[in-house]
């Protein structure tokens, strides 16, 4: 007899006996599981909070190193000392500036914008950096270079600021301005030599307006900052922050820095602050020539010549038009002024000069003005 064929197709499966143990276990395992997440989040909130309470407990780490050698910070200390606040205060309104001390008995160098009311008699104040404030004298000032000079009364022994030489300036090099932005005294800020021998005008009041061959900077200057150092990174008074360019078109006011500040070079603020301590007032070497600031020539059109004067002698005549002092190029009047004021009393420069009518150009030899 055949033994019978299982039945094909829907089959159904055996049934284990363990199923409902492995669902019971699993099931159990989660439970486990979640208890046992609990319980680590609760230790590792423990742990948290033990090491949030740790770090507020702590006490400071010590930031006592010494300024590194050639730092903005090194720069700091070694020049906020010699830097002031100064306010004017007057019958036709008040201003503020910064200065720098270059004599121990209180000599400050600023600008003639900040300190111009003083020669009127208006009140003037410095405040050093230590904090104390003591009135000052007007001694004199420079509309046409916007250089001025004011003297701290009863100060002896003052820390005095080191000039250094402008002339060796190179563009990319490191700057540091210090001043008293907005009457934010003693602030410090740092950039680059953006470009140099910028010829800059700048308005003074009155119809009258400075012009000087500027160091462009982008270090932050702001309104206060006026008169205030501009050093390498040595502690050297290089220039003295004067002027900066703003988009705001209102005068009163929305003006700041956009990183275009301009400074007078220190080798001409410092021989026009001699001249205003020694005699009262500034002269500059001159070439003897008036020249056009509407003309559009590439360069500076001589309008006129005065007799005698070294222009004179050398041959200028009106309508040459100089291009080119030594190796800097000229392209515009204030351009020919500025680089003119910047050269020493007496000193010959070559000009390249292209006669009214002719294409071809000549160099002239010109000795300046001695002072």
């Amino acid at each position: 007899m055949n033994n019978p064929i299982p039945p094909q197709g829907n089959t159904q499966p055996r049934r284990s006996g363990t199923g409902p143990a492995i669902a019971v276990a699993l099931v159990t395992s989660l439970i486990a599981g979640a208890g046992a997440g609990y319980l680590a989040g609760n230790a590792a909130g423990d742990a948290n909070a033990s090491y949030v309470s740790d770090a507020l407990d702590a006490k400071p780490a010590s930031n006592s190193e010494p300024a590194p050698e050639g730092s903005v910070e090194e720069v700091a200390a070694t020049v906020l000392p010699a830097v002031v606040s100064i306010t004017v205060e007057g019958p036709r309104g008040s201003a503020e500036g910064s200065g720098s001390i270059i004599s121990g008995d209180g000599y400050v160098l600023t600008n003639h914008h900040v300190i111009a009311e003083g020669e009127s008699g208006a009140k003037i104040a410095v405040t050093l950096n230590d904090g104390t404030t003591h009135p000052a004298t007007y001694v004199a000032s420079d509309v046409n270079t916007d250089v001025g000079v004011l003297q701290i009364e009863g100060v002896q022994n003052l820390p005095v600021i080191r000039f250094g030489d402008s002339d060796e300036l190179q563009v990319g090099q490191e700057v540091v301005a210090v001043g008293s932005p907005l009457g934010f005294s003693a602030t410090v800020t740092s950039g680059i030599v953006s470009a140099l021998n910028r010829p800059v005008r700048a308005a003074q009041g009155g119809g009258e307006s400075s012009l000087m061959d500027g160091i462009q900077t982008d270090a932050a200057i702001n309104p206060g900052n006026s008169g205030g150092p501009l050093v390498d990174m040595n502690g050297n008074l290089v220039g003295m922050n004067s002027v900066i360019a703003s988009m705001s078109s209102s005068p009163q006011g929305g003006a700041g820095s956009i990183g275009l500040g301009f400074a007078i070079p220190s080798n001409f603020a410092q021989r026009v602050a001699k001249q205003l301590i020694e005699t009262g007032e500034a002269r500059q070497p001159m070439l003897g020539v008036q020249v056009s600031i509407v003309d559009p020539a590439r360069g500076a059109t001589v309008a006129g010549v005065e007799p005698g004067s070294p222009a004179d002698k050398a041959g200028l005549k009106p309508g040459d038009v100089i291009t080119r002092l030594n190796d800097r190029p000229i392209d515009s009047a204030d351009a020919l002024i500025a680089a003119t004021r910047s050269r020493d009393f007496g000193e010959t420069v070559t000009l390249q000069v292209q006669s009214e009518g002719s294409e071809d150009s000549r160099s002239v030899d010109v000795t300046l003005s001695s002072e």
